[in-house]
């Protein structure tokens, strides 16, 4: 539980009980291999209680430049931008954001969790910000909500497309839209806008289901997930 918890490897943790810094309540531990309780046993190390979690669930606002993923050879990664105290957690990306997009990103260790939620059955909607260059209108609405076909055949399931500025090609001026979709394809929100011949220009995710960006959240900065946001999401994908 301790190694679990971060208070150092196998040995080490074997040396502080060998030192009587590990205490049950009152009485000193002297067997590093002692079965406890976590919810019931009060677990003091240096006279510090130990609080006991299994499961780690942060919301990250990810910024660009930085890749989805647990290790990366060339760039920096998401798990680069944790703090320390998460990193004996193990904790994961649940699902992609492309290198050069932005927004809402959840990190956990719980995998049946992330299994849920980005299982296609279960249809968890994504909304997106975006900036597209050429004019986006009404055409697009009925396109996106029938369903485009993207570059390699594939029809996309229905998706709302909501336009918040027109753009104006000749004016140079970009379209801003959010876009939901139930599925989580490759680079697909910018797959869907080249197949009705338009470039995403700027992309950020503001929804996950039923958690929300929090718009305190500076790029690169995350926190955990308030105990109401985490309950919503586990309603939604059960």
């Amino acid at each position: 539980m301790l190694a679990h918890m971060g208070y150092g490897t196998r040995s080490e943790i074997r040396r502080i009980v060998k030192q009587g810094a590990v205490k049950i309540g009152d009485v000193s531990v002297k067997d590093s291999g002692l079965q406890v309780d976590p919810e019931l046993d009060m677990i003091l190390v240096d006279g510090e209680r130990v609080v006991y979690r299994e499961f780690i669930y942060l919301m990250l606002n990810k910024p660009q430049g930085v890749v989805s993923a647990t290790e990366d050879s060339r760039d920096r990664t998401v798990l680069d931008l944790l703090a320390d105290e998460y990193g004996h957690f193990e904790p994961f990306p649940v699902g992609r954001l492309d290198k050069d997009t932005e927004g809402l990103l959840l990190l956990t260790n719980d995998g049946k969790l992330a299994h849920n939620l980005l299982s296609p059955r279960k249809h968890v909607p994504k909304t997106y910000f975006a900036e597209v260059e050429g004019a986006v209108g009404a055409a697009d609405i009925a396109a996106f909500e029938e369903g485009v076909v993207l570059d390699d055949g594939y029809r996309t399931m229905p998706a709302k497309l909501v336009v918040l500025k027109e753009g104006d090609p000749m004016a140079r001026t970009v379209a801003k839209i959010e876009l939901t979709i139930m599925e989580g394809k490759f680079h697909q929100v910018k797959r869907m806008f080249q197949a009705v011949g338009k470039k995403v220009v700027y992309l950020k995710r503001i929804s996950m289901g039923p958690l929300l960006l929090d718009e305190h959240l500076a790029e690169g900065q995350y926190r955990e997930l308030t105990e109401d946001e985490l309950e919503l999401l586990k309603n939604h994908s059960g």
